[in-house]
């Protein structure tokens, strides 16, 4: 495989992970439902998605090659990175106007 579909690929699977715990109301994705989800669970949710993604790279890191060390400021980065993937899923949740939430208690 190439090397950059390998990065895009792990780009590509930040940004989902990081809007999941925003679209659904399952705990963890798969757990049962909860409606509507407190903002502590999608919090502890991102957490752990940023978590499985870092993973994700440093497996590709390891198939690839001998994984370099790291210190905190690309952990820094990296979060920062994956909270910014988040935004879209934020302003859908909690900052949009006319939405099917509003219009089901106008109703």
């Amino acid at each position: 495989m190439n090397h950059a579909l390998e990065v895009w690929g792990v780009i590509v699977v930040a940004l989902i992970a990081a809007n999941l715990p925003f679209v659904n109301e399952r705990l963890f994705i798969v757990g049962p439902l909860r409606a509507p989800k407190a903002l502590a669970w999608r919090l502890l949710e991102l957490l752990l998605m940023l978590g499985l993604v870092l993973g994700l790279g440093f497996l590709i890191e390891d198939h690839l090659g001998r994984r370099q060390p790291q210190g905190w400021q690309f952990y820094a980065a990296m979060a920062c990175l994956f909270v910014t993937f988040a935004f879209p899923g934020f302003i859908w949740r909690y900052l949009r106007r006319g939405g099917r939430d509003t219009a089901a208690v106008d109703a």
